[in-house]
C-alpha cells in the first residue's frame, strides 16, 4: 500500500473489535451526480430498509456496537452519530440521501447498503501517513462554519483520523475535514470502511465498493487491502 495506515495501541485497547478495509484507487474520474449514482443511492436505501425490517438504524447490532465505542471515548452517540447511522436516518427520511458527486455517492451507497461507516480521502491532499489515534486536543481540524473556513480542535481523548498536517476526520468517522474531502477534481483516493464487532461483512463491502469504482471509472487502478 502506498499510503501507510496505523491504528494506535490506545485505540486498539478502547475497541479491540475494530476492523477496517482500505480501498486505494488511482486514475478515478469524478463528476457531478447523475442518473447512475442516483439509482445506486435509491437501491442502497431499499437494501437498508430490508436489512432493518422495521427497526430504527440505532437498533441494528452493528450500530449498537458503534454507539458503545463512541460512549467509551466520551462522545454522546445519540447527539453525534457515527456516519453510517446518520446517513441511514437520512436514507429512510422523506428527503432521502443527498447527491454530492460520483465518488461520494458511490461510497455513501456502500455505507447505507451495508450499514457501515465509509469515508473517502483525496490522496493528493494527505500529508504523510494516516493514523487512528486518541487526540491530545491540540491538533488542528480544518472545517467550515457559517460559510467561512475555520480550524477547530478535537476534545482530548477523542478518537480521530489524522495525518502529518492535522485531523482529517473527527470522532472516528463523525465529521470529515475540508482539506482532504473528495471533489470533482479528485483523481486519486483512499476509501476507509470501518467495522465494529462481527455484525458486518466489511470485506464484502470493500469488494463491492471496488467494483463500483471500476464501473464508474473504467481503467482506474484499484487495490483492496484486507480487513485489519
Amino acid at each position: 500500500m502506498t499510503l501507510h495506515l496505523t491504528v494506535s495501541d490506545e485505540v486498539r485497547t478502547l475497541a479491540p473489535e475494530f476492523r477496517h478495509v482500505a480501498v486505494e484507487a488511482y486514475g478515478l474520474v469524478n463528476s457531478p451526480s447523475g442518473e447512475g449514482t442516483s439509482a445506486l443511492l435509491d437501491d442502497a436505501a431499499r437494501r437498508l430498509a430490508a436489512r432493518l425490517d422495521g427497526r430504527a438504524p440505532h437498533e441494528d447490532p452493528h450500530m449498537v456496537a458503534w454507539r458503545a465505542a463512541y460512549t467509551a471515548f466520551g462522545a454522546k452517540p445519540s447527539r453525534t452519530r457515527n456516519s453510517a447511522e446518520a446517513l441511514a436516518k437520512r436514507a429512510l427520511a422523506d428527503g432521502g440521501l443527498p447527491r454530492i458527486n460520483t465518488l461520494v455517492d458511490v461510497y455513501n451507497a456502500i455505507s447505507v447498503a451495508h450499514l457501515i461507516p465509509v469515508g473517502g480521502e483525496d490522496l493528493d491532499h494527505i500529508e504523510g501517513g494516516m493514523r487512528l489515534v486518541r487526540a491530545t486536543g491540540e491538533e488542528g481540524f480544518a472545517t467550515a462554519a457559517g460559510g467561512a473556513d475555520v480550524v477547530e480542535h478535537p476534545d482530548a481523548g477523542e478518537v480521530v483520523w489524522c495525518d502529518d498536517d492535522g485531523v482529517t476526520c473527527r470522532r472516528w468517522n463523525w465529521r470529515q475535514g475540508t482539506r482532504t474531502r473528495l471533489t470533482e477534481e479528485s483523481v486519486n483516493a483512499l476509501f476507509l470502511l470501518e467495522a465494529m464487532g462481527p455484525h458486518c461483512d466489511v470485506a464484502a463491502a470493500g469488494t463491492e465498493l471496488a467494483e463500483l469504482l471500476e464501473k464508474f471509472s473504467p481503467g482506474a487502478r484499484i487495490t483492496v487491502h484486507a480487513p485489519e
